[in-house]
């Protein structure tokens, strides 16, 4: 690839989907300075269609479709999915060259405010709870029976002012808990449910980035954001999904984990099948033991992977912020400061958005980095706080941009929805039997196919002790509810 050539990226235009998006650049311009990028738009099917719900569309690629197909006319190089969105088995000639680290995959319960304090075992009976998820509504019917389960559809912000509004009918919803990290609402959660309460979605938390199959300058360039623990665990919950035959017109979930002991690492596995109404459960869970290869060691990555959940401040109040105070956490004063404190210091200036690639509050900055304060820094609140307890950051002069590393880099944004492009046609695509694809991922050579086999070999292992139970004849009667419904 050239240096000069300008890398296009595709993204749905939802917020959360542009942060996304933006984080994965931000990544890529630390590793490749030289690197130049934009981001092309668009909506999906699930963006375009909202007045039914998505099991009743019948599109198992409802937020890819139109991704992929600017991906395979060459109008972009390569696509930031969230992971759960993507198909098990991908369009031929695409491939998943990098899935990132995964941030925490659980569920979380979102209250109004009528409700705050409550979880979904002390709400009052008959509390309507929010969702578009056919696992997260069965398994609510069958471990909440008294509670009611309605669909609402729309992007976290719609769903959240919908719970927010006068008279809502909502006493809460249910999201994923990376999403509403990645946004910046983490204070609106009430509670992470875990997985003996509520299994997550196969892929749930992780970014997945696609490109063509034969792309393998892009591929390179993907690898180096590669994290081998998501991959070993979301190539086993794909190939579980994929056995099944099942997406999200029908109830299933999983939860795995990957724990290292000495040379080996254990990946565990567990999942299961609901009927639409959660009476009837599937439930199963397997394990394997994976040799650890040196070459598999993720230190040896070159860029450490940022998480965007980081240690949790414990909530204090104004009381603390005084100079009395002693060596707090700047998480904790973000918390309490708000909008003061969480600004980008060049939020002000002329055009911010304009030279900023990511125009995101700080605690949210690259989904959790901040190029200006460290949230596990401890600061001398003696010191750094003045008789009035103010913020000592939200009048300090900005440093320079030049040493901003995310705003030095600019990014286009282009609309692909408002402009009329000419249709290039199809670009020559790869046939599928010579690339060494699991559940869709490409196999770097950093990898060991063998990793990754027992991976997908578990997952197949899993689905078929459910299919020996009846998972089939549940998930197809499940789908002959919903078609009945449309």
């Amino acid at each position: 690839m050239e240096e000069d050539k300008i890398i296009r990226v595709g993204s749905r235009k939802s917020e959360l989907a542009l942060i996304q998006t933006k984080y994965v650049i931000g990544q890529l311009q630390t590793l490749f300075p030289e690197r130049k990028f934009e981001i092309h738009t668009m909506s999906t099917v699930g963006d375009r269609v909202l007045n039914i719900s998505l099991p009743k569309i019948g599109e198992k690629s409802l937020f890819t479709k139109d991704l992929e197909d600017a991906l395979r006319t060459g109008r972009v190089d390569f696509v930031v999915h969230s992971l759960k969105d993507l198909p098990t088995t991908l369009p031929d000639g695409m491939a998943i060259g990098a899935v990132l680290e995964r941030e925490d995959p659980r569920d979380a319960l979102v209250l109004n405010e009528r409700h705050r304090g409550k979880t979904l075992k002390t709400l009052p009976e008959g509390s309507v709870i929010g969702t578009s998820s056919l696992r997260r509504a069965a398994q609510l019917a069958r471990f909440y029976p008294q509670l009611t389960v309605c669909d609402i559809r729309g992007n976290l912000n719609t769903r959240l002012a919908k719970l927010d509004a006068d008279g809502s009918k909502f006493s809460g919803i249910i999201l994923a808990h990376a999403g509403l990290v990645r946004m910046g609402w983490e204070k609106r959660i009430s509670q992470v449910l875990k997985c003996d309460e509520l299994l997550y979605a196969v892929g749930q938390g992780a970014l997945a980035v696609e490109c063509r199959a034969d792309a393998n300058d892009i591929l390179g360039m993907l690898e180096k954001l590669c994290c081998r623990t998501t991959e070993g665990r979301i190539v086993a919950e794909r190939s579980f999904l994929r056995t099944l035959g099942g997406g999200c017109s029908a109830p299933v979930a999983v939860s795995s984990s990957l724990k290292s002991a000495r040379d080996t690492q254990k990946l565990s596995l567990r999942g299961a099948v609901w009927s639409l109404d959660g009476k009837t459960e599937l439930r199963d869970e397997v394990a394997c033991e994976i040799p650890l290869a040196p070459s598999e060691d993720d230190d040896e990555v070159p860029l450490k992977k940022a998480k965007v959940t980081r240690h949790s401040p414990d909530i204090i109040d104004d009381s603390k912020a005084t100079g009395d105070a002693k060596n707090l956490d700047i998480g904790a004063l973000i918390t309490l400061h708000g909008d003061a404190f969480k600004r980008c210091p060049y939020s002000k200036q002329q055009q911010p958005h304009e030279r900023c690639p990511l125009s995101i509050p700080i605690g949210q900055d690259v989904m959790g980095e901040c190029p200006f304060f460290d949230t596990t820094q401890k600061v001398n609140l003696a010191e750094e706080f003045g008789p009035e307890g103010s913020c000592p950051h939200a009048t300090t002069p900005p440093p320079p941009i030049e040493k901003c590393p995310f705003l030095v880099n600019q990014v286009k944004l282009i609309d692909c929805d408002a402009e009329q492009r000419e249709h290039k046609g199809d670009i020559s695509l790869p046939a599928d039997a010579n690339i060494p694809l699991f559940c869709g991922l490409f196999r770097h050579l950093s990898r060991t196919e063998d990793f990754l086999a027992k991976s997908e070999a578990l997952g197949k292992q899993l689905a078929d002790a459910l299919i020996a139970k009846g998972a089939i004849e549940v998930m197809s009667k499940a789908q002959e509810e919903i078609r009945g419904k449309a």
